[in-house]
């Protein structure tokens, strides 16, 4: 299929997932991703693939466990609270390494908060979120078209490193309608799933577990889930830069907000200002040489988020001290809008040179 047609975001996102080979979906219904079960229970049948409509989110995380470990495509989806009761398996998931793919529509925290669009789940995704020390390759997509695009590599970089792939989307993102593109993209090179329980039948037993009890065994499985997180920083980072070259003030936003920024530094483009922004599409691994270079230039950062500033820490870690950094947040559902941050630019003065 190649044609656009409107769709919106979860049910985009789920036709992306069919088109990409998931096997097995398990879902829990909250809003406001709804709308993916639902499609999901449709599709999945008519692709003569399981759909399991769980008795919780416990259950999905743990379900997609088990289909992981046979060597299927497994997929759940839920929003913040969902999420939160996940947190267990997934790092069940991650110390068995199994592939797995975990979308959050965001919702407005902490607790049950409300159903507007929210990005209050990042420390929760891009630091792990569970007991442990591991990691999840995170997406943070800004747009319908986007989201479809990245559903296909996440099941590509779950499959190649072993491990769980989170999509950050929000009630924004997942409610609104936009022209798309569903196409059937290439997979990378994947390796063998030679590790799958499939029956040992002339063969080895394989055997997938996250318990290892003999002394150091336990670290030694940390250090090579260690050093297979360090391949992921070093060859997938994702991130997107606009009018950043003569740029006094860059913002920092991804997501749905960064589509509220880029509005806003359109404007001041206008006006005069020498704005320009750096968008992380994955937020782990973090852009964090990009904006580490940036920051070696006279520069003032302003990162935007939908929350009471989360990514803002990764933005000051990768600067590293060499320029200043604003925070502008609305938490619990709020929305920025353009003028906002367009105000907020104006309010920033640029930093004297630095002494040598």
């Amino acid at each position: 299929m190649s044609e656009r047609i409107l769709m919106c975001g979860n049910e985009a996102l789920a036709e992306a997932a069919i088109i990409a080979g998931v096997d097995a979906y398990f879902g829990y219904p909250i809003t406001p991703q709804n709308e993916i079960p639902a499609y999901m229970s449709r599709r999945m049948p008519e692709e003569g693939r399981v759909f399991v409509q769980s008795e919780s989110e416990l259950a999905a995380i743990n379900m997609v466990f088990g289909a992981s470990a046979t060597g299927k495509r497994a997929m759940t989806t839920s929003s913040s609270p969902g999420i939160s009761l996940m947190q267990e398996g997934i790092s069940y998931l991650a110390g068995a390494e199994l592939p797995a793919v975990v979308v959050n529509v965001m919702r407005g925290g902490p607790g049950l908060g409300n159903i507007a669009p929210s990005q209050g789940d990042y420390f929760q995704a891009t630091r792990g979120g569970g007991h442990g020390d591991y990691r999840t390759i995170v997406f943070g997509p800004s747009s319908v078209q986007e989201l479809v695009n990245c559903i296909p590599l996440a099941f590509d970089l779950a499959d190649e490193y072993r491990m769980t792939v989170v999509v950050l989307a929000d009630g924004i993102l997942g409610q609104m309608m936009e022209p798309i593109v569903l196409e059937k993209k290439p997979r990378r090179k994947l390796p063998a799933k030679d590790w799958a329980l499939t029956g040992a039948k002339d063969r080895e037993q394989n055997i997938v577990r996250s318990l290892w009890l003999p002394e150091g065994a336990l670290e030694k499985h940390n250090y090579k889930l260690k050093a297979k997180y360090e391949q992921v920083q070093k060859n997938e980072v994702i991130c997107e830069q606009y009018e950043v070259d003569d740029a006094e003030i860059i913002v920092v936003a991804y997501g749905v907000a960064a589509r509220i920024v880029r509005g806003a530094v359109n404007k001041a483009r206008e006006e005069g200002i020498k704005v320009g922004w750096i968008r992380p599409v994955t937020l782990w691994p973090f852009p964090t040489e990009q904006i580490s270079k940036a920051a070696d230039e006279l520069r003032i950062f302003l990162t935007v988020e939908m929350s009471c500033g989360q990514m803002v820490e990764d933005v000051k870690l990768a600067i590293a001290g060499k320029a200043p950094v604003v925070l502008y947040g609305r938490p619990g559902g709020s929305i920025p809008t353009v003028e906002e941050i367009l105000d907020k630019i104006k309010q920033l003065t640029i930093p004297t040179k630095r002494a040598k």
